[in-house]
């Protein structure tokens, strides 16, 4: 009977959170648990009213005969619905930030909602974008379905719970305050077996290929599934208080545990929001393109040169800290290093389109690539630049940064992901073409000057605070207090909201599109590029 033993797994786990709640030592950790048995309780519904006896013959032919696009479509559902919801709530921090009477006590302040933003925006938009499409890619590049049978839907419910659960916990006060890595110990857990389970299913799947090449792109996914398992076990190794309580202490302790931090930190940053996204590029932008990779022998000295060099270069986060100097140059030096290799994997993806340019007046998507190519060139050179100690020294601690950060996100991850999404939804629904390009274009624009006004408007306040905190008198007094910097900077955090409003309407703008797409609707439209029918000049 299909879906029989999920039920009753699920249904188990719902039991065993019920006793979580009915016997936790502090009532944070039960209210977690009731949340959690309501999560369970309402899964173990759905899959018993969807228990059904299925044929064997059938289901050995669904296995052998077709691709597994079940969970690729509702991986791109879930990318834009966790789209929007990290947007949204990035546009509320920044109104906090600008209005701070909007800051409600105590589950909506800003110190709980931006860690909510953070992980909305990276594990929840992000890590969808990377699922989905590395399950898509992998099964088109080996030409071999998903292997483990259920277990890919496995991985997308697991992942969906984690959130939900890290969410919740945010709101809640929840959290063992490391950045990017905030859940406590019981979530840290459960996101193990579900990455576990992703490494499974994606190796499996290259295992049984029935193409003897592996495409470069897997190679992306790969190093990003198998390095972040790595730093997430490590910087969260620490021992819980009681196994019934959310409290634990890590492992580490002084400048031992900021250097764990942020090797995992930047390497999130790196193996995450990078390698996984490039993956993506390498197989997206060829298609859409029409024109195989650039430079085949390039991509390989992109992938190993990148994932050499990245994993070393977090100690650039703690320049001037209680941190040994050398491992602070070393930090430095490879992320300056960092350029080459970066700069190697956009040119490669904008080679690819030689003798192919002409299609960016008439696909938005395409152009929507190439944006995010120029975004990925863009912050891979700011990055390195702001490491060097002189640079940071001015930098370290400001909204320079955040703008920095931004661009990378939204220009690069958002901009690839969105035409990841808009190249696979005609595909996976079997529908002609997307239900409008001309919305394309309209979601390229207003996301792209929502990037700009948001990332000019946080380089310029980065640069007044940074200025302004290092301003000393004739006698060696600072002149200006914290709070004359806040206010100082004030326009542009009023901008900084208007920018994030233009960038969350495109989303808007995605999702309609999409669903329309999907309920098979075609927007009656001229041919996009299409120009005037006036004169034209003799040939």
């Amino acid at each position: 009977m299909k879906y029989m033993t999920e039920a009753i797994l699920v249904g188990l786990a719902a039991f065993l959170a019920l006793l979580g709640a009915a016997f936790a030592q502090d009532s944070l950790f039960q209210t977690h648990m009731w949340i959690l048995f309501a999560l369970l309780a309402g899964g173990t519904l759905v899959l018993l009213r969807n228990v059904h006896v299925t044929p064997q013959a059938e289901a050995a032919q669904s296995e052998e005969s077709f691709y597994m696009d079940g969970v690729v479509r509702y991986g791109v559902i879930a990318t834009v619905f966790w789209g929007i919801v990290g947007f949204l709530v990035g546009v509320v921090i920044a109104c906090q930030l600008a209005w701070p009477e909007l800051n409600i006590e105590p589950w909506f302040n800003f110190g709980r909602m931006r860690p909510l933003h953070t992980s909305a925006v990276i594990f929840a938009f992000g890590g969808n974008a990377l699922l989905a499409t590395s399950f898509y890619v992998v099964q088109r590049t080996t030409r071999a379905r998903l292997f483990g049978g259920n277990l890919a839907w496995f991985v997308f419910w697991g992942y969906q719970l984690f959130i939900a659960m890290a969410a919740t916990g945010y709101l809640l006060g929840i959290t063992q305050s490391r950045e990017y890595a905030e859940p406590e110990w019981y979530v840290d857990i459960w996101i193990t077996v579900v990455w576990v389970a992703y490494l499974i299913v994606f190796m499996g799947t290259i295992v049984k290929r029935k193409e003897p090449h592996i495409y470069v792109a897997n190679w992306f996914y790969l190093s990003f599934i198998i390095t972040v398992a790595m730093l997430h076990l490590v910087n969260n190794l620490a021992m819980p208080v009681s196994l019934l309580g959310v409290k634990s202490y890590s492992l580490f302790a002084g400048v031992q545990d900021a250097l764990t931090q942020w090797w995992y930190g930047h390497n999130a940053v790196g193996f995450f929001l990078t390698a996984g996204f490039l993956g993506m590029m390498y197989y997206f932008v060829p298609k859409q393109a029409n024109r195989p990779i650039y430079s085949y022998r390039l991509s390989i000295v992109h992938f190993w040169s990148l994932i050499f060099l990245y994993i070393w270069a977090g100690p650039h986060h703690l320049h001037y800290t209680a941190l040994p100097d050398w491992a602070q140059t070393l930090g430095m030096v490879f992320s300056i290093m960092l350029w080459m290799p970066s700069w190697g994997g956009m040119i490669n993806g904008l080679m690819t389109l030689s003798g192919a340019w002409d299609k960016l007046r008439t696909d938005p998507i395409l152009r929507m690539m190439v944006l995010a190519l120029a975004f990925y060139g863009m912050s891979t050179f700011e990055g390195p630049m702001m490491s060097i100690k002189s640079v940071n020294s001015l930098s370290h601690y400001t909204d320079w940064t955040i703008g920095h950060v931004h661009s990378g996100a939204l220009g690069w991850v958002g901009m690839i992901s969105f035409a990841a999404v808009y190249y696979l939804v005609p595909k996976l629904w079997n529908r002609e073409r997307l239900y409008s390009l001309r919305l394309v274009n309209w979601h390229l624009w207003l996301a792209t000057l929502g990037i700009v006004i948001y990332a000019a408007v946080m380089w310029v306040a980065g640069i007044v605070q940074g200025l302004m905190w290092r301003e000393f008198d004739s006698e060696g007094f600072l002149v200006n207090s914290f709070i004359e910097t806040v206010s100082a900077i004030h326009p542009e955090y009023v901008m900084r909201v208007f920018g994030g409003l233009l960038y969350l309407l495109g989303a808007f703008v995605m999702a309609y599109n999409v669903w329309m797409t999907i309920r098979g609707r075609v927007r009656d439209e001229a041919a996009y590029g299409a120009t005037s029918t006036g004169p034209v000049p003799a040939e």
